[in-house]
């Protein structure tokens, strides 16, 4: 096999190949588990949200990708609860796949609030509500004008 890289070729063998190929799957796959949640990253590129202490079906929920669960989290208001967050799942990509039950939804909403991939913090336990962080007043956005007053040089 002969991998290209920027720097030039490197040819490998059957075995080293096989040997890369599994540290990359390694690496792009696995299970990170938060503090009620998990997600995993399979090789099949899919992702999985599930209830950390659950083993069944039941308490996961697969998506395509984790593009996917980002982009349900675009669509979200800045404040939003799990029928918010179900609603939102049947507007966009999700909607090929079975709809969010109600005991998934809470669980993508407290993933949504555990994994540092996505800012929001959890604002009410009854009903199960998350706000995404707001931006400091402060800060810049891409595309806002900031203009500074210099002082003359003396």
């Amino acid at each position: 096999m002969v991998l290209t890289l920027p720097d030039g070729e490197q040819r490998l063998s059957r075995r080293a190949a096989t040997k890369l190929r599994d540290e990359l799957t390694a690496a792009l796959t696995g299970r990170q588990a938060y503090l009620r949640t998990a997600g995993e990253h399979r090789a099949d590129g899919s992702y999985v949200v599930s209830r950390l202490t659950a083993d069944s079906a039941g308490h996961a929920k697969q998506f395509r990708d984790f593009r996917a669960l980002e982009a349900l989290f675009e669509r979200l208001p800045e404040r939003f609860d799990a029928e918010e967050l179900g609603a939102a799942a049947t507007r966009g990509e999700e909607r090929q796949q079975p709809s969010l039950s109600g005991s998934r939804r809470h669980l993508v909403l407290r993933h949504f609030v555990e994994h540092p991939a996505f800012d929001c913090e959890l604002v009410s336990r009854q009903p199960l509500t998350a706000r995404k962080a707001q931006p400091l007043a402060c800060e810049a956005t891409e595309g806002d004008a900031v203009e500074r007053e210099v002082a003359p040089m003396d």
